[in-house]
């Protein structure tokens, strides 16, 4: 077969595995310590692997560091070398015991024997020829144990010997032999089982044993992937994601959900305590996604890496690197300079100054290679702290900021990234945990991304979105804030990359797919923000149902929509509970007077320490319209069709009439008020007459002249009184401490405060210990598309505001896992 069939063949057969082994699980050796964090990580393996994907896995916990000390014993000749040798085979013992069947623990136990016999050997003959094959036990016991595990308890499972395909050139370089670790790849695996490989560990092309290095089983995790073209990668480790800095001197430090490929690298290269340069390699010609979650929190949305859209690259982060060498000479100078960058990998450089940095460890390699071009060079220890974001170099905005952090700072020098993705300071000195906290604030101030998701695209909805793209430039606290969700009651359309406001709705008829409750709060619930907030403004009952969802998922909720708020007492207590525990917040100034601040002004109250004992007042703009309106010169059915015409009721006219809708609104208040009742609480009069309640819509519009003499007689009795008629809400704390709460029609005099309004007005009055004998007067608009939308931003913007400064916790193994 030639050279071309051979790789034809070999495309095929990775095309086929592509589609066999979706998803590639890496497991590190903290995920891994102890049986109960091995109970977890199956956990995670039953809910999110499936058949023909790939779990890598490191040793069980400090197990290769217990292996290097028993190696060290061996070199050393040390009496305590079989006591060291017992304590490995009984740690090993244990844990088989405590997760497996007694029968297959024993099997367990046997091959675990011999295992101890082979080491035994080898570290009492001539320990140093066999360093690799005495260190890779951990990751052969970890893979076995698992599989083991994994068979008994969730699915067919089986273990490989990485060293049984995977073949590198060497144990410095690591570069993998791509064709020849397939061919045999595909020689071992076996498909319709869940395969567990060892990480950390492989072999050269004389077979020998070699291991990856630090962080060595990510590497083996991404070169899995890359051979078997997996469409992601998730390495479990200890800490729930890649942070801004490094969250365990940066307590400020808040988690990147989403980088791309080419700032994840050079955070790796630079310093990052989670991601490694040689990680990211083996998926540069992939189309593959990088994962980063934590084991020990994995309910909680991780990091991902990949290929992503605009709001994505605007994120920064600071890293830094201590105990490092600036090497100084001629011969870094122009092309060598160039190509000494490249040979050293060098941090950075500036070939017209004359210098690279590089790590301390390179030294003597540079002295070596300039000793053959004659020329001097001097070392100077120096540390770097870095800006890292997609193609910072090419923003003058972002480096003049970077340098305007470190004016009072010694700095050699600000160097470029070669791959244009970091601004490196150059310092003289190691790098202070107070320098990094001060930069990274200086750079990542305010950076918090929001993400918005619309649901209810009618009237309101629309004038929300034509009102959103001045808000976004005018108002400084939504600067970091995106649409990414737009939601109808039957399709909706989620881009994670952003939604051109200007384009919603055009995008949205040609993008939008047909949705469930279920698969929206699949898309919601794995959302790459900071915070992700749901404007609804829906009249969905249904849709409200899902508030308590959105509360556990820490997803924020602005709230036109009142059928939540006026749930039953258990349901509305069961969502406040929910969402103070899992720090969402709730916003519905518009549940209630459209834009009118009502509800600030309760709660400014109640913050402040007052009580309300009352609130009254016309709490609906169609009943306004209606009774400022309506003088008995033309029939009131004449009037309530012209304002149906005009769109000022509601579509059946009786859902205005029947008072519902102002008895909800009144409990709204009343609960914000600090008042536990319910809506068999509150009295409610409706107007409309019990024959023409259960018509349709279009019998009751040709019946409505029967409404009439009632409206009539009512306004005639008012007017030889010298009084009117409206519809009025109240409740108030009576002086036994009961609630008494109406609606209903009322008549008034001329000069009541709820008498003479602009028809459609609101009217809200609140008594309260401060506000007795003079009541607090709110009035205005209570309906219309402007007033609410307009009141729809104010909730906006205060729940930025509240959320600019919040920080979420950081998982970190040992401080606060589960």
């Amino acid at each position: 077969m030639n050279q071309v069939n051979v790789v034809e063949q070999l495309t095929a057969e990775r095309n086929q595995l592509a589609k066999q082994a979706v998803h590639v699980h890496k497991f590190g050796g903290s995920s891994l310590a102890t049986a109960q964090c091995i109970e977890r990580v199956v956990d995670i393996i039953r809910q999110h692997c499936q058949l023909n994907d790939l779990v890598v896995v490191s040793a069980n916990g400090d197990t290769t560091d217990a292996l290097f000390a028993t190696y060290q014993l061996a070199l050393e000749r040390q009496d305590t070398l079989t006591s060291a040798i017992a304590q490995l085979y009984q740690a090993q013992v244990e844990l088989i015991k405590s997760l497996l069947s007694a029968a297959t623990a024993e099997r367990m136990i046997d091959y675990l024997k011999s295992d101890i016999q082979q080491l035994t050997h080898w570290l009492t003959s001539t320990p140093e020829q066999y360093q690799a094959d005495f260190l890779s036990f951990g990751e052969l016991w970890s893979a076995r144990l698992l599989s083991a595990i994994l068979s008994e308890r969730v699915c067919p499972s089986y273990y490989l010997d990485a060293r049984d395909f995977l073949v590198i050139n060497n144990d410095q370089q690591c570069v993998v032999d791509n064709g020849i670790s397939l061919e045999q790849f595909n020689q071992v695996t076996q498909l319709g089982k869940l395969g567990v490989v060892t990480g950390y560990i492989s072999k050269d092309s004389a077979g020998k044993t070699c291991t990856l290095g630090r962080n060595g089983s990510d590497y083996s995790a991404t070169i899995m992937a890359s051979l078997t073209g997996a469409l992601n990668v998730t390495l479990w480790t200890d800490v729930d994601g890649i942070y801004s800095a490094d969250p365990r001197v940066v307590p400020t430090a808040r988690k990147l959900h989403r980088l791309p490929n080419g700032v994840a690298k050079e955070l790796g290269r630079l310093g990052n305590p989670v991601l490694h340069a040689k990680t990211l390699q083996p998926l540069t010609d992939h189309s593959t996604h990088l994962h980063v979650a934590s084991s020990f929190d994995y309910q909680n949305t991780g990091t991902e890496i990949g290929k992503f859209g605009q709001i994505a690259k605007q994120e920064l982060s600071v890293t830094y690197l201590n105990d490092l060498l600036l090497a100084q000479s001629e011969s870094f100078l122009g092309q060598q300079g160039e190509q000494a960058q490249h040979l050293f990998a060098a941090i950075c450089s500036d070939t017209e100054a004359g210098y690279i940095v590089i790590s301390q460890a390179q030294q003597k390699a540079v002295s070596q290679w300039l000793a053959s071009h004659d020329t001097e060079v001097s070392f100077t220890p120096v540390a770097i702290l870095a800006t890292v974001g997609h193609k910072v170099v090419h923003h003058g905005d972002v480096k003049a900021r970077f340098k305007r952090a470190l004016k009072h700072e010694q700095v050699f020098a600000i160097a470029n990234s070669p791959f244009q993705h970091s601004l490196i300071a150059i310092l003289p000195q190691a790098c202070s945990v107070e320098l990094l906290n001060h930069v990274h604030h200086d750079m990542t101030k305010d950076a918090r991304h929001i993400g918005l998701v619309v649901a209810g695209l009618g009237n309101i909805g629309e004038r929300f979105l034509q009102l959103l793209p001045k808000q976004l430039t005018q108002i400084p606290l939504l600067e970091n804030l995106h649409l990414v969700g737009l939601i109808s009651s039957k399709k909706a359309l989620i881009n994670n990359d952003g939604i051109e406001v200007s384009q919603a709705f055009a995008l949205f008829e040609q993008e939008a797919k047909n949705y469930d409750h279920q698969l929206l709060m699949s898309w919601l619930s794995n959302h790459p923000y900071d915070e992700l907030i749901v404007v609804d403004i829906t009249p969905s009952e249904a849709f409200s149902l899902l508030y308590g969802e959105f509360f556990k998922q820490g997803i924020h909720v602005i709230g036109a929509n009142k059928w939540a708020a006026s749930s039953s007492t258990e349901h509305y207590n069961d969502l406040l509970t929910t969402a103070q525990q899992h720090k969402s917040l709730w916003l519905g100034n518009t549940t209630v007077g459209a834009g009118l601040p009502i509800n600030y002004a309760i709660q400014d109250l109640i913050n402040s320490g007052d009580q309300i004992i009352e609130i009254s007042g016309i709490f609906s703009g169609t009943l306004s319209w209606l009774f400022e309106t309506y003088d008995n010169s033309v029939p009131f059915s004449q009037l309530l069709l012209d304002a149906l015409a005009q769109g000022i009721t509601e579509p059946d006219p009786r859902e205005d009439l029947s008072g519902r809708d102002v008895q909800r609104k009144l409990l709204i208040l009343a609960r914000m008020a600090g008042f536990e009742l319910s809506l068999t609480d509150i009295d409610c009069q409706n107007l409309v007459p019990e024959a023409l309640q259960q018509l349709s819509t279009e019998e009751f519009l040709a019946q409505a002249a029967a409404l009439d003499s009632y409206f009539a007689d009512a306004y005639l009795q008012a007017a030889d009184q010298g009084c009117c008629i409206r519809y009025i809400a109240k409740f108030s704390l009576q002086d036994n401490g009961q609630l008494c709460a109406s609606v209903g029609l009322a008549v008034l005099t001329e000069n009541d405060a709820f008498a003479n309004l602009t028809p459609c007005d609101n009217v809200f009055q609140i008594r309260s210990h401060w506000y007795q004998d003079n009541p607090l007067l709110i009035r205005g608009p209570g309906a219309g598309r402007d007033v609410t939308a307009g009141g729809l931003h104010s909730d906006l913007v205060n729940i930025c505001r509240q959320l600019v400064h919040r920080q979420q916790q950081v998982k970190l193994k040992g401080i606060n896992t589960l």
